[in-house]
């Protein structure tokens, strides 16, 4: 009877034997794909075009990323203006200051995209300076087909505005809806203390913004397109380099598998739905999806100029952990802002975080204080990374290019932000104003073309080259290596096998000209 069993547990002892060695094997190999070489590591990635282009190539692709910028750009200064407007201006007298005003708004469609209701406070003396907290009482009526006028959110709003006068007195957002769910609006405000003011009011003056629907159809179009570019560009990147493995890959290479699927997300391929869907969540999404995108591209420099320094294994704890834990916070901060914002103002068209939230400045001062802490990190990074690499063979090269590009693109940002905000960037009202400054296209163009020809050429030069693998097979094979040796340079060995490594082929033939003469 034992025997029995012995012979019945022998060979399912085997099979479980024969099993975990193979679990044990393919996770060897996994982590093996995963994890980058020790020894050699920069002499034994996936060659990348970079290596091969010359100082006319480098050029060239720099000529070739600012025409195509600045052709989305005059494109964008020859489209539509992206706000519409309509003045309704109401004169007043003293028996109309405390009655409600009846607004009705323009007809609108889903290309209108969202509706704004501002106002200007006109006063009869000019060269004032006033500030003054002022009640106003909103209702919100929609209508609809038949001609009833039912109730947005069925309750009354009442929200206090600053009314800052300064020469001129600033603007006032009334009501903002984010989506549209009616195709006419009726608006009544009232304002409970103007009659308090120790000035005359001559006028209020209240303008309807909504978006162009002519732009709207411009940005469906551009849209689509740098999804379908996106798209191809990403295909050819993968398939540049599907006969690598990936242990192979420069850490370069690996972000860019991650952030080009991010630009696809980043360029919304679902923002039609929100011109057929009646919801706030087609908007919200395209919020997060930019959001995602912008911080893994913050996250892809740091660990690029920390990776590029660091060989062997990165250990998630030590290496990624921070990186995360910066960026995470930025990510949050802005989603938070986002949501927060359209959730309050899908109960409340009157809402404004800016105004209506006490712990704005609170989180205004974190969200600084954190990217003064990335800006510094990065910087150090950088610093670190171009003093111990600059000698360095082919790693000097990566980092110069990364940088200059990087460059350029911060560069034009910081300028596009300037020119379409002005001082405003630093005063405390220009986060909730940035929905209505757009003046034309190209403001809209030109931060969705920088950041996807950025995106472009970094898989271009990342990417190897259409005989990238048959090099580095006679390259790694020392058969066929020596068949163009001499049997003086086999035996004494060759000049320029002995230099270090350089980018091209024309130091090599240098040197090579050089033992010639010699």
């Amino acid at each position: 009877m034992e025997a029995d069993f012995a012979a019945f547990g022998s060979p399912l002892c085997g099979e479980v034997k024969r099993f975990c060695r193979r679990v044990r094997e393919t996770y060897r190999e996994i982590k093996e794909d995963l994890t980058p070489y020790k020894d050699d590591r920069y002499y034994r990635l996936a060659p990348m075009r970079l290596y091969t282009l010359s100082k006319r190539h480098f050029v060239l692709v720099f000529v070739v990323f600012f025409v195509c910028f600045g052709l989305t750009v005059f494109i964008g200064i020859a489209g539509p203006n992206v706000i519409e407007t309509s003045v309704a201006r109401t004169d007043l007298n003293n028996s109309l200051k405390l009655k409600p005003f009846n607004l009705s708004s323009p007809p609108l469609s889903t290309y209108n995209q969202q509706l704004w209701l501002t106002c200007v406070v006109e006063l009869d003396q000019h060269d004032v300076s006033l500030k003054k907290n002022v009640t106003i009482t909103v209702k919100v009526l929609g209508v609809v087909k038949d001609g009833s006028t039912p109730y947005v959110n069925n309750q009354v709003h009442n929200r206090t505005r600053l009314l800052s006068c300064a020469q001129k007195c600033s603007e006032i957002i009334v009501v903002h809806l984010g989506y549209l769910n009616y195709t006419q609006y009726n608006v009544f405000v009232t304002f409970e203390d103007l009659n308090k003011l120790t000035y005359t009011i001559q006028n209020i003056t209240f303008t309807w913004k909504t978006y162009n629907p002519t732009f709207s159809q411009v940005e469906i179009w551009f849209r689509f397109v740098f999804v379908v570019l996106t798209f191809m560009v990403t295909c050819l990147f993968a398939h540049s380099l599907r006969k690598f493995s990936m242990r192979d890959w420069g850490i370069e290479q690996k972000w860019m598998s991650i952030l080009l699927p991010l630009l696809l997300l980043y360029n919304d391929p679902f923002f039609p739905l929100s011109f057929l869907v009646n919801s706030w969540f087609p908007g919200m999404l395209d919020d997060i999806f930019q959001s995602l995108f912008l911080c893994s591209l913050l996250l892809f420099w740091l660990c690029v100029y920390h990776g590029i320094r660091v060989q062997g294994e990165r250990k998630c704890l030590t290496f990624y952990l921070p990186k995360f834990f910066v960026v995470g916070l930025l990510w949050l901060a802005s989603v938070t802002l986002g949501i927060w914002q359209t959730v309050n103002e899908v109960h409340d068209p009157t809402y404004q975080y800016r105004v209506d939230t006490g712990n704005f400045q609170g989180m205004k001062i974190f969200f600084l204080v954190v990217a003064n802490t990335y800006i510094l990190y990065l910087l150090f990074l950088i610093v670190r990374a171009c003093s111990e690499l600059r000698n360095m063979p082919y790693v000097d090269l990566r980092l110069k290019f990364l940088t200059a590009l990087t460059f350029v693109v911060l560069v034009i940002s910081i300028v596009i932000l300037y020119l379409r905000f002005g001082a405003q960037v630093l005063q405390d009202n220009f986060v909730a104003e940035l929905s209505t400054h757009y003046q034309n296209s190209a403001e809209f163009l030109s931060f969705y073309g920088l950041l996807n020809f950025y995106l472009y050429t970094l898989a271009f030069v990342y990417s190897p080259s259409k005989n990238a693998l048959y090099e580095s097979q006679l390259k790694d094979n020392p058969a066929f290596s020596m068949l163009n040796d001499s049997d003086d340079d086999v035996i004494y060995g060759s000049d320029y096998e002995e230099m270090p490594l350089q980018n091209g082929q024309a130091i090599r033939a240098k040197y090579k000209e050089e033992s010639d003469s010699d």
